[in-house]
């Protein structure tokens, strides 16, 4: 198994603007439509000037990202969608990535915590693990990092990820991004 860090990594892609927009955009969801500059500026309390969005396939999956780039550049938040390439004949789907990425953390933690001996430093190598987040969309794992953190949220076969800029501490981002969320689950 990878890790968090690989699931970082392999969305590391979304987070990077400037990716080139896909000629390809019949029946696909802009995830600058899933959530509104004000209803970003009311979450941030700030004014968000702009939203940028870009698009990119790997063949597999379709990763669309928007920036919302607040006027305290430290307050914008980026929000990513990733489902299914439309034009991919294969069967792999953002689920089952999901469920490659996620699903060893499934378990509760009173099992975890049995299973797997960590060696003194070797958590921080690895990072923490996901937290569970509970309500939310079919699944939802917040990933902290050194910025805060990262809310993943499925829903169906695609899923979120979400970004909350500025200095708030984590469980303050946690709950902005909880915010975000949900107003995009209801347009997705």
């Amino acid at each position: 198994m990878h890790g968090v860090p690989f699931l970082c990594l392999a969305i590391l892609p979304l987070l990077i603007s400037g990716c080139e927009k896909s000629a390809k955009r019949s029946a696909s969801r802009d995830a600058c439509s899933l959530v509104s500059k004000k209803e970003v500026g009311s979450v941030q309390a700030a004014v968000v000037k702009e939203t940028n969005s870009s698009e990119r396939s790997d063949g597999i999956f379709r990763f669309c990202q928007c920036f919302y780039t607040a006027t305290e550049v430290s307050k914008s938040i980026n929000l990513a969608l990733v489902e299914k390439d439309r034009n991919q004949l294969g069967k792999r789907s953002p689920k089952d990535f999901w469920n490659e990425k996620f699903g060893p953390y499934t378990t509760n933690e009173r099992e975890r915590d049995g299973k797997a001996q960590t060696k003194p430093g070797e958590e921080r190598e690895k990072g923490a693990p996901p937290k569970k987040i509970s309500g939310l969309g079919d699944d939802a794992y917040w990933v902290s990092n050194r910025f805060g953190g990262m809310l993943y949220v499925l829903k169906g076969d695609a899923f979120l990820s979400i970004g909350v800029g500025g200095t708030d501490d984590e469980d303050t981002k946690l709950n902005k991004s909880k915010m975000l969320a949900q107003k995009a689950l209801q347009r997705l």
